[in-house]
């Protein structure tokens, strides 16, 4: 999604969360994202939808959708100060109302028209390496737009994703040991 910076200098997570819409800190300003398509949104809501079911039967940690902010305890090296997934799963209930307190043990970053090319990559590749500073376990890179594919990366091997594509169920483990969903469920409009 393509960003904009909606302030400048020393915002806080307080200053954050009286933002409306889908916005993250970094290095001291809150950067907005714009809507996604409707095939993004699709993509992100049957994953949430998968990982509520995986919530219920498990009845350990909390799965959210898109829009809901995760802030980090400090700054990371890059400046990051918070996440807004389009998909997550938190590894216990969020124990207060608004953004959520630390990172998610799984993430979801489903792609944009603006999240291809060479300057795309590394944004998503340093915003990966923020994940896994932060303590994210697994985050899958939904591609909707060019290959229909998840792929999965792990803080364990952060260079070397698993590429799932349609007719492959995909997981997110270790983060959510035994939760699996078929790809082709991901891109079901």
């Amino acid at each position: 999604m393509t960003a904009d910076v909606l302030t400048w200098g020393n915002q806080t997570i307080a200053d954050l969360e009286k933002v409306e819409g889908k916005a993250e800190l970094i290095a001291g300003r809150i950067v907005r994202s714009i809507a996604g398509a409707y095939g993004h949104g699709i993509a992100a809501f049957q994953v949430t939808r998968k990982l509520y079911d995986y919530q219920k039967l498990t009845g350990v940690g909390a799965a959210t959708p898109d829009g809901v902010g995760f802030a980090v305890p400090v700054p990371l090296s890059s400046g990051r100060q918070s996440f807004s997934p389009d998909a997550a799963y938190a590894s216990s209930q969020p124990s207060r109302r608004g953004i959520v307190d630390g990172a998610p043990v799984f993430a979801v970053e489903v792609r944009s028209e603006e999240d291809y090319g060479p300057v795309a990559e590394t944004r998503l590749s340093e915003k990966r390496a923020d994940y896994f500073e932060a303590g994210t376990i697994a985050i899958w890179d939904v591609d909707w737009i060019r290959g229909e594919t998840v792929a999965v990366y792990r803080s364990s091997d952060p260079e070397n994703p698993t590429v799932y594509s349609r007719g492959d169920i995909a997981d997110a483990e270790p983060a959510l040991p035994g939760w699996r969903i078929p790809v082709d469920d991901v891109f079901a409009l």
